[in-house]
This record gives C-alpha cells, structure tokens and sequence, in this order.
C-alpha cells in the first residue's frame, strides 16, 4: 500500500480540510466583529466604522461560500468568486450611499468610539491575514479570500485615520472621506475578483 504521505489524493484532501479549518476560524472572528462595529458605529454616527463593519459581514459570507466550495471544483470555485466579487461590489455602492448621505446631513461622529472600535478590529483583521497567508496561493478560492483579508488591514488603518482626523478637525469630513475610500477599495478589489473568476470560468469552460 503507498505511503498516505506519498499519495497526491492524500496530499490534497489534507489541504482541503486544513484550508476548512482556517477559513471557519476567520468566519467567526468577521462575523463577531460585524456586530461589534455595526454597533458602535450606528452609536458613534461613524460612516468609516459602518463601512467596515460590512466589510466584516461581507467577509464573513465570503468565508462561507469559500468553505462550501473548498472541496469542490474549478469551475464551482470560480462561481464562488464570482459571487464574493458581488458582494464586495455592492457593498461598495452601499457605503457611497452612506457618505453621500453625511454629506447632505452633517454629523461629526465620536472620534473616541472609531479609535478603540479601530483598535480592536485591526487586531483581529491581523490575526485573520495571519492564518490565511499560507493559503494565499492554494487556488482561486483562498486567493479571493487572502485579497478580501488583506483589504481589511487597510481599511482598520484608514477608519483609524478617520479617528483621528476628526479629533484634530472637530468635523465629521475625515469620515466621511475615509468611508468614500473604503467604497473606492470594495469596488475595486471586487473588479479584480469578478474579472478572475471571469478568466476562470472562460478557462473551465473551454
């Protein structure tokens, strides 16, 4: 009998469940921290902290489909970024929303709430990134989730930066600016996604 070590089938499935593993790991850690940042941003009156609270929520789901798709195929895979692509892309549109909104009804939000909320969702964004860098290049599947990871470090130090604009301007503009950024980043990483999963599906196809 082959040794299990040398045995390519072997070999894959032990990717497969290691890349489930992780990925249900950085499901719960997003979706607690949805809830967290929706909170405090609904409180705070924080457009940045709002926007990545959805951009928690939408990596949560994006984890989901990742881990549904994690066994499966190529072609399957690449409808699952697909989809992630879309998620992202309406987010985006949904947080250009909201700027849009402060900008026609002013709020200077609590720069002490963005700060600490901020703090605590970069933590736990880089601990995210962390797990998910070995798999970053295992397929199209993990390759869209390590982007969506890696877009959340960003946006942690941007809604810091939001902070800390409004506590030097007394105004709510930084936020407002830093959520319009974040809008700016979902819609792009969501047509980079969309155009891969695009070249993927054009590729199974053929």
């Amino acid at each position: 009998m082959a040794d299990c070590c040398n045995d390519k089938a072997c070999e894959v499935e032990a990717l497969r469940d290691r890349q489930s593993s992780v990925l249900k790991i950085v499901l719960g850690i997003n979706a607690v921290m949805f809830f967290v940042e929706l909170t405090a941003g609904l409180l705070a009156g924080s457009v940045s902290l709002i926007a990545d609270s959805l951009d928690m929520l939408g990596d949560a789901l994006v984890y989901g489909f990742s881990i549904y798709v994690v066994a499966r195929g190529a072609r399957m895979k690449a409808k699952a970024a697909f989809l992630k692509g879309g998620i992202m892309a309406g987010f985006g549109l949904f947080v250009f929303g909201q700027a849009m909104y402060k900008l026609i009804i002013p709020h200077v939000p609590s720069f002490e709430t963005i700060g600490v909320i901020g703090v605590l969702a970069l933590a736990a964004n880089s601990l995210c990134l962390l797990l998910l860098w070995r798999h970053r290049a295992d397929d199209i599947n993990m390759s869209s989730v390590w982007l969506c990871s890696r877009n959340d470090i960003i946006a942690n130090v941007s809604v810091l930066c939001a902070g800390m604009g409004v506590w030097l301007t007394s105004s709510g503009w930084p936020d407002i600016l830093v959520g319009l950024g974040l809008a700016a980043l979902f819609l792009r990483s969501a047509l980079y996604v969309l155009r891969g999963a695009m070249k993927e599906l054009q590729t199974t196809n053929a």
